[in-house]
């Protein structure tokens, strides 16, 4: 090799990303923490509308607005508990993938549709 010619470095071929993307059918983890953090704050925010209503409401009523709201506090936390051991997404009835636009809506269900109305 004389002097004159230019030295070429080998080429290194970039490494390819690691795949961050969900499996087809699921919604991102980070989206699906999202929706349920957003859910469990208008559910809180519902309680203690309730708790300064105080006696002026009718009690009845109040109740069982209190009790659905925690009912449903509580499936809240169950789903993040599916989130940290990977179960979320999947229906606890068939074990068939939930469709992401039910996860959309209800990010803490359990069921697919057809599971849901056999539970019901």
């Amino acid at each position: 090799m004389s002097l004159d010619t230019p030295r070429t470095e080998p080429r290194i071929e970039p490494r390819p990303e690691p795949r961050t993307e969900p499996r087809p059918g699921r919604l991102p983890t980070h989206e699906a923490r999202q929706r349920l953090e957003h859910e469990r704050a208008t559910r809180l925010t519902q309680l203690q509308a309730i708790a300064e209503a105080g006696h002026d409401a009718e009690d009845q009523l109040m109740s069982t607005q209190k009790d659905t709201i925690e009912r449903v506090l509580k499936e809240i936390d169950a789903a993040f508990t599916r989130v940290k051991d990977r179960s979320y997404g999947t229906c606890q009835g068939c074990s068939k993938p939930i469709p992401v636009e039910r996860l959309e809506i209800l990010p803490y269900t359990r069921f697919c549709v057809p599971c849901q109305r056999n539970t019901a």
